[in-house]
This record gives C-alpha cells, structure tokens and sequence, in this order.
C-alpha cells in the first residue's frame, strides 16, 4: 500500500497530468511534462507497473549518443505537417501495424524484395496495402543518420515520430522510452492473419486486442485514433453496396447516412486498393469519433461494432461526453503500452541505415 507521501504525490501527479490532457498541444518545444518527476510515478503506480517502460527502454536513451535525435524528430515533423496535414494519422496508422505483428520492431519496413511482388514480405501483406508514410520515415532518418551515423533505429524513428504527429494534431502528450532495435525478419504470415479487420465484429477485435494484452477499454481507447485521417473508400464498399455478400446495404446504417457515403463511395470505385477514393474521418483529435458512434454514424463496420455489446458502448458513453479528458488520458497511456509491445533491445536486432533494407544490406 502507497505511504501518506506517496498518496500526495500521486493526487499532485494526477491533477497535473489530468490538466495537461485538457488542452491540446500544437507543435510546442519539449513540454514541461516530459521532465515532471510525478509522470514516472504515475507509470510506476497504475496497473502493477505495466505501463512502465520496457526493461530495454529507457526515457531519453540518446542523450548521450546522438543528444539532438528528438529535436531532429520534432523539427521534421513539424515542417512535414506545415505541409501535410494528414500526415500524423499515416504515421500512427504504420506504427499500429507495425507494433501489432511481433511488437514494435520496425519489421513492416524491410523491403528487400529489388521489385519481385511475388516476394513476401510483411508490408505486402493485404492488410497493410493502403499504408502510407513511409517515405517520411525515410527522409527523418536520413536526417538522423546525418547527425548520428548507425545510433537512432528505425523503430526508435517511427515511435517518436508518430507521438510527436499525435502533439501536432492536437493530441495528448505521452513519453516514449526509447532504445528500440530493428528486426532483421519480416512477417508477412502473421501480419496476413493478425491485423484486426476493418469489417471485423466485435468479439474478432477484443480477440485479437486481448492476445497483446489489451483490454475492452484500451481497446477502444485506441481505436479511437481512427478520429484522425482518411479511410479509403474500399474498406467500406461491401458495408455499403454488398453487405455480407446480401446485394444489400449494412441494415444499420441510416439512409442519410447511407446517402453520404455512397456520394464518396460510388458503387463502381473498385480501382486499386492503394489509389482508390478515400473519405476524411476528421482532422481533430478529440471525441468526435465517439459522437458519430452514438449517432449510429460509425465508417468502418469495425467502429459501429463497439455499440453492439453493453461494455463497449459505456466506454464511447463515457468518451463522448465532457471535454475529452478520460479519453485523452486512456490514450495516452494505451500507447505507452502499445509502444513498449515485443521490442528489441541491447543486443538484439540490429540498428539499420536504411530502414528498408537489413543491415548488412543497407
């Protein structure tokens, strides 16, 4: 049981940190957060330690080795949303699937296929071929190699990446502990099977979630990301056009919202599934996301899903309502424990130069 002290310091910890999620942050230096001595604590003492960082993580792990890495990461960043706004959604969608398939490795990034598309390699995988943001990734880590020959990994780049894109969007703050190596192995198998579907029903997702150690809240804690960015328009056209293979629409969607829909979706935008039209989700990171749940507004058959079960559709309740701080502060903390899934560190895997290409090959 926590002394008398450490109950104060956890009641300071939580109004500070509870502040901090109230207010969105754009684009700011080093928040003074990242340094606030009662955030560790707050780690520490939540969920037996479980949101600490991995025993091969530690907060700041190049300070010493490449001190400029996470100024680099923000300055990229930012000039990169100055231009494109929808850029964080892309990088935070290639962190997902690349934590979700044997942790946070940067295994989604290897490429040595020189061309052969019969080559399997993770990032063919179906469920990943609407991906995007690679190219950022690659021009933040020249950067860094620039600064820091063979010291930052990839998946160091893409974690810090992907926080700082949440900052930009107006998200809320978390630490990353860093220290991650790269995967010299691709998993195409597994990224085939594993990657929870877009038109998955709801005991599919919480299935696949529970297998990484998720439960029902930080579940849909995270899928609340899907408020940022776009989704393209062939992840809904069965839900719209075909619902399980009936002719027919979903049966749940309603006809004004079936009508939008369709006017983005049209019934022949069968292109490729890497070209084809898209429809915004939102470009706001707050609760929005949620609202359209209630509203029975949901894209993806996958979102809708999560009123389907009494459990689930508390916690979009709970979301929905106030100023978004519950969710903000469930983020946060989800993606510290996403982050942190199945990493490399110390001697194993190797530190690439080029994130497409194993180390021997770079």
């Amino acid at each position: 049981m926590l002394n008398l002290v450490n109950k104060w310091v956890l009641l300071v910890l939580l109004i500070s940190f509870l502040f901090s999620l109230r207010t969105p942050r754009k684009g700011t230096q080093r928040e003074e957060i990242e340094t606030h001595p009662v955030f560790s604590v707050f780690l520490q003492t939540q969920e037996g330690n479980s949101l600490g960082p991995n025993p091969g993580l530690e907060y700041d792990h190049y300070r010493d080795s490449c001190p400029e890495a996470e100024k680099i990461v923000r300055s990229i960043m930012s000039r990169l949303y100055a231009k494109q706004k929808d850029v964080p959604a892309a990088l935070l969608r290639l962190f997902f699937h690349d934590c979700f398939i044997r942790g946070c490795d940067a295994s989604l990034f290897l490429d040595d296929s020189h061309g052969n598309m019969n080559y399997s390699i993770e990032r063919r995988a179906v469920p990943h071929s609407t991906l995007k943001g690679f190219d950022k990734i690659d021009l933040i880590k020249a950067e860094l190699e620039k600064a820091c020959p063979g010291v930052v990994s990839c998946a160091d780049t893409l974690a810090l990446a992907t926080r700082d894109g949440i900052l930009l969007q107006g998200g809320p703050y978390y630490p990353v502990f860093t220290g991650r190596r790269d995967s010299s192995e691709s998993y195409f198998q597994e990224a085939t099977a594993e990657i929870p579907k877009p038109d998955g029903n709801l005991s599919e997702t919480l299935h696949l979630f529970s297998l990484r150690g998720f439960n029902e809240r930080e579940t849909v804690s995270l899928l609340g990301s899907h408020n940022i960015g776009k989704i393209s328009c062939h992840f809904i056209q069965d839900r719209l056009y075909n619902f399980t293979g009936t002719g027919q629409p979903d049966p749940t969607i309603a006809a004004d919202f079936l009508n939008e829909l369709r006017l983005h979706c049209p019934a022949n935008n069968n292109s490729s599934r890497v070209n084809d039209s898209a429809i915004s989700s939102g470009s706001d990171f707050d609760t929005h996301y949620f609202r359209s749940l209630l509203r029975g507004r949901g894209l993806l058959f996958v979102d809708q899903q999560l009123m389907a079960d009494e459990k689930t559709a508390s916690l979009v309740k709970a979301y929905a309502s106030g100023d978004g701080t519950v969710f903000r502060m469930d983020f946060a903390r989800a993606m510290v424990k996403m982050s942190n899934l199945g990493v490399l560190s110390g001697s194993q895997g190797q530190v690439r130069i080029n994130c497409s290409l194993p180390a021997e090959n770079s």
